[in-house]
């Protein structure tokens, strides 16, 4: 068995993560990657959008490492939620170009820094805003999946396209004759527990 190192492992989930988010957009129109999708307005570029945004924060302001990157969604005069979607103004290759400049920065700062160093989120409260870099790691982790599984649906109601990656869809095997009786099973018996 190999060892293992937490730093390199923790890594190499947060990549994936990201990859796994930005894969999304691939193939898709101006139209589709701009497009809300959900009563609170979830869409693909605005999820990268800001999870760029609050990366970027993570990395680089907890650990006094700011970034040159101007975000003026962020700013206290933005509209409410000016990060969760893109501006007629702001394009897809700009806010992709963003996020992989965010990554550039964030993963100088994981490597700079050990898992033990201390940071302070100004935006936390006051009781739990002093964080480890392992900490931050763990919770941006957490982050970019929650918004890639976000992407995950988004992506699968605009034309079917799901799973992990490209050449890896994590899905169960099935073409879609497979997936449509499946769905009918399950529609089913939420009908039937639902009557009970």
């Amino acid at each position: 068995m190999t060892e293992s190192d937490p730093k390199s492992d923790l890594h190499r989930y947060l990549q994936t993560a990201r990859e796994a988010l930005v894969w999304k957009l691939d193939g898709l129109s101006e139209y589709d990657v701009r497009r809300p999708l959900t009563p609170t307005g979830t869409n693909l570029l605005g999820l990268v959008k800001h999870v760029a945004s609050v990366e970027l924060g993570y990395f680089g302001d907890t650990f006094g490492r700011p970034s040159a990157e101007s975000l003026p969604w962020l700013e206290d005069d933005a509209e409410p939620n000016a990060d969760m979607w893109a501006t007629a103004d702001e394009s897809r290759e700009e806010i992709v170009g963003l996020y992989h400049r965010v990554w550039k920065h964030s993963d100088a700062t994981i490597e700079a820094l050990a898992l033990d160093a201390t940071g302070r989120v100004s935006w936390w409260p006051d009781d739990r805003n002093q964080v480890t870099l392992h900490q931050i790691l763990v919770h941006m982790i957490a982050e970019t999946n929650r918004h890639a599984g976000h992407a995950d649906i988004v992506r699968e109601l605009l034309d079917g396209i799901v799973g992990l990656k490209k050449d890896n869809d994590n899905m169960a095997t099935g073409d879609q004759a497979w997936w449509e009786d499946y769905r009918d099973k399950l529609e089913r018996v939420a009908r039937e527990v639902g009557r009970s």
